[in-house]
């Protein structure tokens, strides 16, 4: 078919069976198609073919490929491929048919499998792993074999989506709970810091604790000072400090360092699960003290990597905050010596109740940590724990710290603060050690 016969061409949108008969004496197997109707964007690129196809001069034509490119909306390069394809083909030439694989992921069978596995290994038993977990498990399996292109979360959610289909069609009831969307934290600075991940973003505060200790004759003493290092992410207790030191910086350092190495426990503290919570920030997120204002935490953060924020308004640290009173109302309301949080709960005889010591409570609220808060599930999570949560969305297995190297990377130079407020966790340390 040439540019002469083109203003000959009609196009019907149905043909009899007498005519196709007709078509097919006449027409081999390889060019026997009849085309019966165009679509909208086949029927555009016809006008725009026959605008072509008038004659006219060199530059007359040159300004119509350009318009008609522009109308299309490709490249003059590719209404010339659609011109040669008219000349060679006819109309069948240029119709779209569609891909057979349309609406179909398009990724090797490593990757299938991967994300496949990881969601079943992830969800084995009692363990939860959401197909954003298994999207992060993704990218870093890509930068660990230097693939540029890895799968992303929507195909990671098309490949698992039989899977989820019928996870969901199997429920017999609505899981509780409020997913919601990717946590933000707003810094001082006024940047949204997206949470993404377990260990990406720690916060960390302090509290004196509702209960009055006595010293190991029985003297009384004072209530403690307890800070607490979250995850955000998972909403996991990272780490703790417990001790008579009031807020500083080399007690966020003792904190800091609690929760960065692995913890382990003697029998003394009777637990029935482990604290498995570990490694290192991204970001450190805390509000306006200058504990946290002051130049050894950000020589901390320099030499250990990671980035200190303080928080835009107090109402950001809701995170790190709700815990204080969660271990208020189910731990520490239930101690001897327990003073209540304000001077009108206290009770008469709290001094006299008191016989706590610091080692104690220490041993107490470990295993609350360990066997029920880190245990318990987030209301806002559904059915993952907050430690099922922090380890789904690990995106690595993060590298644990030596002991030494960790304890220099905090250190102040008055080295025998840090040595002195270190007292009362040397036993943990020791156990960590063997």
């Amino acid at each position: 078919m040439n540019r002469n016969v083109m203003s000959d061409l009609t196009v019907h949108t149905s043909v009899n069976s007498a005519d196709v008969l007709s078509q097919e004496s006449n027409t081999s197997p390889e060019t026997n198609v009849i085309v019966t109707e165009l679509s909208e964007e086949a029927q555009l690129k016809l006008e725009v073919i026959q605008s072509l196809l008038e004659p006219c001069d060199r530059t007359t034509y040159g300004q119509k490929l350009k318009e008609a490119a522009e109308k299309l909306g490709v490249t003059v390069r590719t209404v010339q491929r659609l011109v040669k394809k008219w000349e060679e083909d006819g109309l069948v030439g240029f119709t779209q048919t569609g891909r057979a694989d349309k609406g179909k992921h398009r990724i090797g069978e490593f990757w299938e499998n991967f994300i496949i596995k990881t969601y079943k290994e992830g969800n084995k038993g009692s363990k939860r792993m959401t197909p954003k977990q298994v999207a992060l498990r993704v990218q870093a399996k890509a930068r660990e074999l230097g693939d540029s292109k890895p799968p992303n979360y929507r195909t990671v959610l098309r490949v698992l989506a039989p899977i989820l289909e019928q996870k969901e069609k199997t429920k017999s009831i609505r899981s509780p709970g409020w997913r919601g969307t990717t946590l933000s934290v707003k810094t001082r600075e006024g940047q949204d810091l997206s949470v993404d991940y377990s260990n990406h973003v720690w916060q960390c505060d302090h509290t004196r604790v509702d209960v009055l200790l006595v010293d190991q004759h029985g003297e009384l003493l004072s209530r403690p000072w307890l800070t607490t290092v979250i995850d955000t992410y998972s909403r996991c207790i990272m780490g703790i400090n417990l001790g008579f030191d009031a807020p500083s910086s080399v007690v966020v350092a003792l904190a800091l360092r609690y929760a960065i190495l692995p913890k382990k426990y003697g029998t003394e503290y009777k637990l029935h699960c482990e604290w498995g919570t570990y490694g290192k920030p991204e970001h450190f997120y805390t509000d306006g003290g200058k504990d946290f204002r002051s130049n050894h935490l950000s020589q901390i953060g320099a030499q250990l990597g990671f980035v200190c924020h303080l928080r835009d308004r107090p109402s950001e640290g809701g995170v790190v905050e709700r815990p204080f009173k969660t271990l208020n109302d189910q731990l520490f309301s239930t101690l001897p010596g327990y003073t209540g949080s304000n001077v009108q709960e206290r009770p008469e005889d709290a001094e006299k109740d008191a016989k706590l010591t610091l080692r104690e409570l220490e041993q107490l609220l470990v295993r609350y940590i360990v066997d029920r808060y880190n245990q318990s599930i987030d209301a806002r999570m559904g059915d993952q724990t907050r430690f099922e949560r922090w380890e789904a969305g690990l995106p690595t297995v993060p590298e644990p710290m030596a002991d030494r190297d960790l304890d220099i990377c905090l250190m102040k130079l008055n080295t025998s603060i840090f040595e002195r407020q270190r007292e009362p966790y040397q036993i943990c340390v020791a156990e960590q050690s063997k």
